[in-house]
């Protein structure tokens, strides 16, 4: 990728920006700079507010003038056109949009932001529908593979709100699962560290280990079929694979996970027309960030889903 060489460049915060660490604040700024370089600029001086030296963990004022040095930065890749259908189609997955935030229902497939070989994932086609929303922002993260509700912000300060409550356990998210064999209903809860592991091929996995970190979720059952049981996880920490992994943890692996299902399970699914993991982020409870009221969301499962419910047989 071709390489730019910027000038000095001198940012006074605004009110929407102050706050933010100035670590995270250059990471924004400089799109393409490693991580490690902004840490160095910083560490070397070369970074200043208000003419005097700081550390990486600064947190900015409203009025701050930043000294951003000049780096050579890759040029941010083009966002996709808003005419490519791939794009266009997530005017449909928004459920819910004011002046602060976004609520999508996120197709299965679709990644939440490009990388790993990837032109661009779903927050890139956001923007390029909305040009002149110059800070959306992801709130959270779904699995490329599940569906259902995510959040973005639009501002800042809204940003920072939400990732408070999600600090202070304030959201409320719930998925639906379908997953092998008879879930008991003593099991409400499965209590399980999680640890990131990446395989020789590169491939990120997550197993329950005792050096993993503390991770929670909360399951209830929706209905019980012969072919298997919806269930309700909640979960209380935000870990990578989280539900998935603690629902096989639990001896009840979902249906069509690609890296922790069941083969026979899968099979029979298949057979019934499902063709994607049945893991869907169907409500969302919070806080408007402006209102401070409680708002709650529901993103209705998709055709597949709810098709391969229709073919099983409730008990």
């Amino acid at each position: 990728m071709k390489t730019i060489q910027q000038e000095v460049r001198w940012h006074t915060v605004s009110a929407e920006e102050s706050g933010q660490r100035i670590d995270n604040f250059l990471i924004a700024q400089l799109r393409g700079v490693p991580k490690s370089l902004v840490y160095r600029i910083v560490r070397k001086g070369e970074v200043r507010a208000n003419k005097k030296r700081i550390k990486p963990d600064y947190k900015l004022k409203e009025g701050d003038l930043i000294r951003i040095p000049p780096v050579k930065v890759s040029e941010r890749p083009d966002l996709p056109s808003a005419n490519l259908e791939q794009v266009a189609a997530l005017e449909h997955a928004i459920l819910y949009e004011d002046d602060a935030l976004m609520l999508i229902n996120k197709p299965s497939g679709v990644a939440v932001h490009g990388g790993s070989g990837l032109q661009f994932g779903l927050i890139e086609g956001l923007r390029a529908l909305r040009p002149k929303e110059k800070s959306l922002e992801l709130v959270h993260r779904i699995d490329r593979d599940t569906s259902g509700l995510l959040l973005v912000a639009k501002k800042r300060s809204v940003l920072r709100n939400l990732h408070e409550q999600l600090r202070n356990k304030e959201m409320n998210k719930q998925y639906l699962a379908l997953v092998r064999g008879q879930w008991q209903k003593r099991v409400r809860s499965v209590e399980a560290p999680l640890k990131k592991n990446t395989l020789k091929s590169g491939e990120r996995i997550v197993r329950v280990d005792a050096e993993g970190k503390a991770s929670l979720t909360r399951f209830r059952i929706q209905q019980r079929y012969k072919e298997g049981t919806l269930v309700e996880a909640s979960p209380v920490t935000g870990r990578t694979h989280q539900i998935r992994v603690h629902a096989l943890h639990a001896g009840h692996p979902i249906a069509k996970d690609p890296k922790y299902g069941d083969a026979d399970f899968d099979n029979t699914m298949s057979g019934l027309g499902l063709s994607r993991l049945f893991l869907h982020a169907w409500q969302l409870r919070f806080l408007h960030p402006v209102t401070g009221k409680e708002v709650a969301f529901e993103a209705p499962l998709d055709d597949n889903l709810q098709q391969t419910l229709k073919q099983l047989t409730a008990q």
